[in-house]
C-alpha cells in the first residue's frame, strides 16, 4: 500500500505521534482525529495486515464503532458462527459438547446493547478503520519506522526511517502512544519493562482455504476443537468465502522445525484433522506462535503511552485482547485529546493506567487457562465486556447505588425515540460531556449552559422533554429522581451522580466536571467539536 501522506520533508510535527497501525494504534489515532487533533500514525510494514488475525469483535466494541457510524462497514465482511467453542473427532463430524467461549449470544446482547458481537477477521476491519481515520484528517505513513526517540517536559521528538528508500526525517510530537506491539519500540525508548505472566505453549497456525462449511451439518463455531489422533487441532473460520485458520501445537524444543511444514504436511493434516480425505486445500500461511501472557510495568511514562500487545498481551484465548486494545486505545485517545485541547487538565491522562490496568490483568491471566476461557457471570462474557466498571481519581465513587446507573460503569443502553427517530442512549454521548436529568432539569440546564458558554462540549438530556422512553427500560435502567443527574463521559462511563445538594446544581456540576476532567477546567477557545 502506498502512503497516505506525500513528500513528509525532513521535519514535520503533531499533537500526537502514534507508532503502530493495528487495531490499537488506528483506534487511538481515530479517537484522536474526530476530535480535530492532528495525529500521525507511522507503520513499519507497507500496509495494513494481510492476515485474518483476531476474528472476535465484542458488544462493546460494535458499539464503540456504531457511535462512529461504522458498523455496516464491519459487518459488511461478517460470518455467522456460533458463539461457543464446539470439540469434535474431526470437523465435519457431530460435535460431542460445547462450551461457553466467553461471547454472548445476539439474545443476550440485545438485552443491554443496541449492537450484537461479530465475527469479522482483522485483515477486514483494520482497512475499514484507516479508511475512517483519513476520512477525518489522520495522517497516514506505511513502510515507516521509528528509530529514536527523546521525550522531553514539552514534547517528544522522534525520528522515523522509510524503509523503502532508507531516508530519515524527525517528528516533533506532544505525545506519543506505543501500539507498535509485543516488541515496542516505544516502550524500550520509555524505560519501561515487560512482565512474563505465563506461557501455555508454542503453537503452529496455517491459513488456508477450502470447502468446508457446506460439509457441516451446522454453522461453524467461533473455535473448533478436534480430537482425532495425530491431527488434534483447532479450526477457526475467518471469512464467508471458506478462509480458516488451523492451529495445533509443536514442539521446537524437541527439535521440530518450521520447515517441515510443508504445503503437502499442512494439507494432510488439514484433511484428517477436518475428516475429509479428498478436502482441495490452498495453503496460505504458515506461522509458529508463543501463546503467552505479558504485561507491561507500566502504561505510559511522561508524554509516551502504551496500548495494545505494547501494553498487554493475551493468548487467543477468549477473544479479548483485540477487543481489549480497542477499549484501552479509546480511553487514552479522548483524554490526550481533551487535554490538547484544553477541555481538561493534564492530570486526566493519569487516570489511563489506573482504568485500564485492572481490566488487562484479569484479561491476560484469564487468557493463561488452557481451554475456553469461562464465562464472565450470568450474562456469558457481557459483565467483562460492557460491564467493565472503572476505579480512578476522575470517578466519584464516594456514593455507589444499589438501584440505577452506577458511576465508574458504562452508562445504560435503553431504546428512545428522538425526532420521530429510534435511537439508544448510547448513540448520544460521543464527543462530548453529557448531563442526563430527572424531570425537573431548570437548574441543570442554566449550570450546563454556563459551561457550554466557555467552549466545553457538554449538554443536557432530559427524558420526557429531548426523548422519550421507548420501552420503559430508560427508567429502571437510570433511576433518576426529579432533582438528580448524571454526568456521562465522551467514552459513555459515566463519572458522577448527584442531586445539587445545598450548593445547588450549579456548583455541584461545575465540581463534578473539573474532578472528571482531572483538574479545573480553563476556560477554553472555542474550537471544533467531534462529530
Amino acid at each position: 500500500m502506498r502512503n497516505h501522506l506525500r513528500d513528509q520533508g525532513e521535519h514535520t510535527s503533531c499533537d500526537v505521534l502514534v507508532v503502530g497501525a493495528g487495531p490499537a494504534g488506528l483506534t487511538a489515532a481515530i479517537t484522536l482525529a474526530r476530535f480535530g487533533v492532528d495525529v500521525l500514525l507511522v507503520e513499519r510494514h507497507p500496509g495494513t495486515s494481510p492476515f485474518p488475525k483476531a476474528t472476535g469483535v465484542s458488544t462493546r466494541t460494535m458499539e464503540l464503532f456504531r457511535s462512529w457510524g461504522i458498523e455496516a462497514q464491519i459487518r459488511a465482511g461478517a460470518m455467522q458462527v456460533r458463539p461457543v467453542m464446539t470439540v469434535s473427532r474431526t470437523l465435519v463430524e457431530a460435535p460431542m459438547f460445547a462450551m461457553p467461549f466467553g461471547y454472548p449470544t445476539n439474545e443476550q446482547a440485545m438485552q443491554v446493547s443496541p449492537c450484537t458481537p461479530c465475527c469479522c477477521a482483522q485483515d477486514h476491519l483494520e482497512p475499514v478503520l484507516l479508511e475512517h481515520l483519513l476520512g477525518n484528517g489522520g495522517r497516514v505513513l506505511f513502510g515507516v519506522e521509528m528509530t529514536g526517540m527523546a521525550a522531553g517536559s514539552d514534547g517528544v521528538s522522534a525520528t522515523i526511517r522509510d524503509r523503502t528508500s532508507g531516508r530519515v526525517s524527525s517528528v516533533r510530537a506532544g505525545y506519543v502512544i506505543g501500539a507498535d506491539g509485543p516488541r515496542s519500540a516505544v516502550r524500550e525508548a520509555a524505560g519501561i519493562g515487560m512482565d512474563d505472566l505465563g506461557t501455555i505453549g508454542d503453537f503452529v497456525a496455517v491459513t488456508f482455504r477450502a470447502e468446508l462449511m457446506r460439509r457441516m451439518a451446522d454453522s461453524p463455531s467461533a473455535l473448533n476443537s478436534v480430537e482425532i489422533a495425530g491431527a488434534e487441532g483447532v479450526f477457526v473460520p475467518t471469512d464467508p468465502s471458506n478462509r480458516w485458520i488451523y492451529a495445533r501445537e509443536w514442539h521446537p524444543g524437541n527439535g521440530d522445525r518450521i520447515e517441515d511444514w510443508t504445503p503437502e504436511v499442512c494439507t494432510d493434516l488439514i484433511r484428517r484433522a477436518a475428516g475429509v480425505p479428498d478436502l482441495q486445500v490452498e495453503i496460505l500461511t504458515v506461522m509458529p506462535f508463543v501463546m503467552g501472557g505479558h504485561l507491561a510495568e507500566n502504561f505510559g511514562r511522561g508524554r509516551m503511552f502504551l496500548v495494545g500487545d505494547a501494553a498487554h498481551r493475551t493468548t487467543p484465548v477468549g477473544g479479548t485482547g483485540m477487543n481489549m486494545a480497542i477499549h484501552a486505545a479509546n480511553n487514552l485517545g479522548w483524554k490526550l485529546a481533551w487535554v490538547l485541547k484544553v477541555w481538561a487538565a493534564a492530570d486526566l491522562l493519569a487516570s489511563y493506567e489506573p482504568e485500564r490496568r485492572p481490566v488487562a490483568t484479569s484479561n491476560v491471566l484469564r487468557s493463561l487457562r488452557r481451554g475456553p476461557a469461562p464465562a464472565f457471570g450470568a450474562d456469558d462474557g457481557l459483565a467483562g465486556d460492557v460491564g467493565v466498571c472503572y476505579r480512578s481519581a476522575v470517578i466519584d465513587d464516594s456514593e455507589l447505588r444499589s438501584a440505577g446507573v452506577a458511576v465508574g460503569t458504562r452508562a445504560p443502553h435503553a431504546w428512545i425515540q428522538r425526532n420521530n427517530t429510534c435511537l439508544s442512549m448510547l448513540d448520544l454521548y460521543d464527543g462530548r460531556l453529557t448531563v442526563l436529568t430527572g424531570v425537573e432539569a431548570e437548574q441543570w440546564q442554566d449550570a450546563v449552559d454556563d459551561l457550554a458558554g466557555s467552549g466545553l462540549p457538554i449538554a443536557v438530556v432530559t427524558p420526557g422533554r429531548d426523548v422519550q422512553a421507548r420501552d420503559g427500560e430508560l427508567a429502571r435502567r437510570y433511576a433518576l429522581g426529579a432533582n438528580e443527574a448524571v454526568l456521562i463521559r465522551p467514552d459513555g462511563y459515566v463519572a458522577w451522580r448527584g442531586d445539587g445538594g445545598q450548593g445547588g446544581a450549579s456548583g455541584a456540576l461545575r465540581d463534578a466536571v473539573a474532578m472528571a476532567l482531572g483538574g479545573d477546567v480553563v476556560r477554553p477557545v472555542v474550537l471544533r467539536r467531534a462529530g
